[in-house]
């Protein structure tokens, strides 16, 4: 069979009335910027792009020479697209709405454009994380409270990692796709249509070494999974942990397997450590669509009504039926079970 490329595939979902031209070319954008960053990673230490770039972002988190040269790639290709009225980025305070110089479209993007960073000097898979709203009803130039909607207002998410080959992961709301980059051709290709995670699992992924910070039912939770064969859950379970978490979340949606990063007394004051907008909610909704379930414990992810352009959240995505198994421990724990 023809391989069918990224941009055969939109048209195609154009045509079935799915997405509309502007949606898809903005799509096609973002996978080109993304095509852009990962030749600027595959030459590590040759393009002199490792390392700290010297400045910290609003999370106070130094930023790596990547971070900002994601950040003005993809910065750079959508401006001047037409598809956006505005976008926002993890590594930007506040969210910019399209320059007057530039004409405006009806969409708004959000972007991590490179998690995982901490990784990239030791030559471990990253990646960049999207999600697209459409700009609220008569705004023309949208300030952050018009990105504040919460994940199942989403019209479009992926995620691409950077690793051994360069992969692309879409949902524009009809199931999870993956599209690999051929880089003789430098197009994504369609590798795995409407893949699916499965509902059971016996991996979990979790920084153990934040457990002593953890609630209860946390505590409960991995304390059950970890007895194994023998204890409640009646079966062993393996951890896998990259702290990369496009990373992660590739496994699962490869494999099957459970992500957490819970509520801890170290990051109780902020929410969690997770932003909802930038990671979070295109994760729920990617994961989502191919089957699994996303939440925050005691919440489902795409329900929670976003207060803050980089409010945090904690996180519990993958296969469903361990998802609810989280669920269950939080919700046992909060009625006093």
């Amino acid at each position: 069979m023809k391989p069918i490329s990224l941009t055969r595939y939109l048209i195609q979902e154009q045509h079935a009335g799915r997405i509309n031209a502007d949606l898809r070319l903005l799509i096609e954008v973002v996978a080109r910027a993304c095509k852009t960053i990962s030749i600027a990673i595959g030459k590590g230490a040759l393009g002199g792009v490792l390392g700290d770039a010297g400045t910290g972002n609003i999370q106070g988190e130094a930023q790596k020479k990547l971070d900002v040269l994601s950040n003005d790639i993809l910065l750079e290709a959508n401006a001047w697209g037409g598809h956006l009225a505005g976008l926002a980025s993890e590594e930007m305070d506040h969210s910019q709405p399209i320059p007057d110089a530039f004409q405006r479209g009806n969409y708004l993007l959000l972007f991590d454009p490179l998690d995982g960073s901490s990784n990239i000097d030791v030559n471990i898979s990253v990646g960049t994380i999207f999600s697209v709203l459409r700009c609220p009803e008569g705004v023309t130039t949208p300030g952050d409270e018009h990105f504040l909607q919460p994940g199942t207002t989403q019209v479009c998410a992926g995620y691409t990692t950077y690793g051994p080959s360069t992969q692309l992961v879409l949902t524009i709301g009809h199931g999870t796709h993956v599209f690999t980059l051929d880089r003789e051709i430098g197009s994504f290709i369609l590798t795995t249509r409407d893949v699916q995670v499965p509902a059971e699992t016996k991996e979990f992924a979790v920084n153990m070494s934040n457990q002593r910070f953890w609630e209860a039912p946390m505590q409960r939770y991995v304390g059950d999974l970890l007895q194994g064969k023998e204890g409640p859950r009646g079966k062993d379970f393996n951890m896998r942990w990259v702290a990369s978490m496009v990373a992660d979340v590739h496994r699962i949606i490869t494999r099957g397997g459970i992500f957490s990063y819970p509520l801890d007394s170290k990051c109780r004051d902020k929410g969690g450590k997770l932003r909802l907008m930038y990671e979070a909610n295109p994760m729920a909704f990617i994961i989502e669509q191919a089957g699994g379930a996303a939440s925050t414990g005691r919440q489902r992810m795409l329900d929670v009504q976003p207060t803050g352009l980089h409010q945090r959240v904690p996180v519990f995505l993958g296969s469903r039926d361990e998802v609810a198994e989280a669920v269950r421990y939080h919700r046992e724990h909060d009625q006093g079970a």
